[in-house]
């Protein structure tokens, strides 16, 4: 899956764009961007990374902020998508 792949799966899965941030930072939002060699996914709050996960490749990166947000989206909406097996 691609940056671009994992937009259009959350768009069409109506997951709030408040909850997440592609590409940068965003305050209190998971957020995925490009590091160095790889990607780094993390939670964002006031400037800090929190709980940040590098992965080496786009698609690593993408299936675990897509995992991430289907957890957020059950916990707090008690809605989300089967997870891929």
């Amino acid at each position: 899956m691609t940056v671009k792949e994992l937009r259009t799966f959350l768009n069409e899965h109506l997951v709030p764009s408040k909850l997440y941030k592609i590409g940068g930072h965003h305050n209190k939002r998971i957020c995925l961007e490009k590091a160095g060699d790889g990607w780094d996914l993390y939670f964002s709050e006031k400037k800090r990374r929190i709980g940040v996960m590098h992965f080496k490749d786009e698609g690593s990166a993408c299936a675990g902020m897509k995992n991430e947000l289907r957890k957020m989206m059950e916990l707090m909406y008690g809605l989300t998508w089967a997870p891929e097996k």
